[in-house]
């Protein structure tokens, strides 16, 4: 069984260099056959894993070199690998003591994070499924620290670039719909800082009580870093909780261009990375790190006397007191597995080039006289649009190739079309053959 599985996934992965893009052919009879209940005796598996074969084929794909639409997600083949492992040992890790050599693996590399972001040593991280759990922690912790459970008056602000993850985390937080404040972003798109000091102190004097602020290491329409250093500043002087959206682009803080583009996002109280973006895991690979995490562990710690005796040590703990999940994968062999195999140097690398082939990418399109460009990446995201004509139908015709898949953004009321460049699979030889597929469309 196993050995007919590795097959499957070996020819998968030969296939995305020549599979299209996007594909919807005959999705709607793989629909119905895939509707059908679970049969009351057994398949054989060949025939199985056929049929997942033709389902994984249908819908844009995320998995290949031609994906640079929303954020791209790599699946890294020693992640799955690790992901088999962790299914078939099954060994308990949200808490300590059951598992406590498989914890100890997954609490590294949470601390070789917490160190890379400049934490200090009281820091906790924890995984998570993704960005969207990693804020709902971070606002339930902020909320706690600052608010207690008096949420009466609470105010958290975000720029209107803003992922809307923070909406919806403050939603399911229980805040109620005006706490979240819109402070709107500069001629950049970077969040006003101005226009934030403003918007605290009419809230001050109104009787408020601010107690949050999100700023982004990358936003998710046109990929710019807010000025992290002066959110810091405003934070401290006011006595906010800074937390820092770095889903998208925070894992570039580990090359040289990434730590200056990110200056600053050392002094977060919250930080949320997703490793299934900037280090090419597989989706399900989110990750919160918090400065104090004492204050992480009094917003979610609770416990039960059925449950195993507690972990009193910050260097292997209870998962489940810093999260809302007790029962959990262990999903730190999916992070431990490939940078210990690879080495973080070629993570360092694989960043260093898509930092490199943005700002090629970026340049190329530039020089087209028929496009608008954003200006320039300051990550790895180039976002763009036709002077002249409709933005969809030039998407429409780019994707509708095959070879690559973009997406786009409503910025200012204008729709751009938005190429992030961040797969592992990714060269600079498809990202030519974008280039021609543009100019052609844009002639069309």
């Amino acid at each position: 069984m196993g050995g007919s599985v590795v097959d499957l996934l070996a020819q998968f992965i030969e296939d995305r260099y020549d599979a299209p893009s996007s594909d919807y052919t005959g999705l709607e009879p793989l629909l119905t056959r895939l509707a059908a209940h679970p049969p009351a005796t057994g398949t054989d598996l060949p025939a199985l894993l056929d049929l997942v074969g033709q389902a994984a084929a249908k819908g844009f794909d995320t998995a290949g070199p031609g994906f640079v639409g929303y954020i791209p997600g790599g699946g890294l083949y020693a992640s799955a690998l690790a992901d088999l492992i962790a299914g078939v040992i099954n060994r308990y890790t949200g808490l300590a003591a059951p598992a406590p050599a498989l914890v100890q693996m997954e609490a590294s590399v949470l601390r070789w994070l917490c160190d890379t972001f400049g934490m200090p040593p009281g820091s906790q991280a924890v995984l998570t499924t993704g960005g969207s759990m990693s804020t709902l922690s971070a606002v339930v912790a902020a909320r706690t620290a600052r608010l207690g459970e008096d949420f009466r008056g609470a105010c958290l602000y975000v720029s209107d670039e803003v992922h809307h993850c923070v909406a919806k985390a403050a939603q399911i937080a229980g805040l109620p719909a005006d706490a979240l404040r819109v402070v709107p972003t500069d001629e950049h798109l970077r969040l006003d800082v101005p226009a934030l000091r403003a918007a605290i102190a009419a809230d001050r004097a109104a009787g408020r009580r601010p107690f949050m602020v999100v700023a982004s290491a990358g936003t998710i329409n046109t990929g710019v870093v807010d000025p992290l250093d002066a959110v810091a500043d405003v934070a401290a002087e006011q006595d906010l909780w800074f937390h820092i959206d770095g889903a998208y682009g925070g894992l570039f803080q580990l090359t040289a261009r990434g730590r200056l583009a990110l200056g600053g996002i050392e002094r977060a109280d919250s930080i949320v990375l997703d490793p299934h973006k900037g280090l090419f895991l597989p989706y399900g690979t989110g990750c919160l790190l918090v400065r104090n995490g004492e204050l992480l562990r009094a917003a979610h710690d609770v416990h039960a006397h059925y449950l195993p005796q507690p972990s009193d040590d910050p260097g292997l703990p209870d998962f489940s007191s810093y999260g809302p999940e007790l029962t959990r994968d262990f999903r730190g062999l999916r992070l431990w597995l490939p940078l210990h195999l690879h080495g973080t140097q070629a993570f360092v690398d694989a960043l260093d080039e898509k930092l490199d082939l943005a700002r090629w990418l970026h340049a190329e399109l530039a020089a087209l006289p028929s496009l608008e460009v954003a200006d320039g990446p300051d990550l790895s995201l180039v976002a763009f649009r036709p002077r002249t004509g409709d933005a969809d139908a030039l998407l429409a015709r780019i994707n509708g190739i095959g070879r690559v898949w973009l997406s786009s953004a409503p910025v200012r009321g204008r729709t751009f079309l938005r190429m992030c460049v961040l797969s592992h699979r990714t060269r600079r030889d498809r990202l030519e053959e974008a280039v021609g597929i543009i100019k052609s469309a844009l002639d069309d």
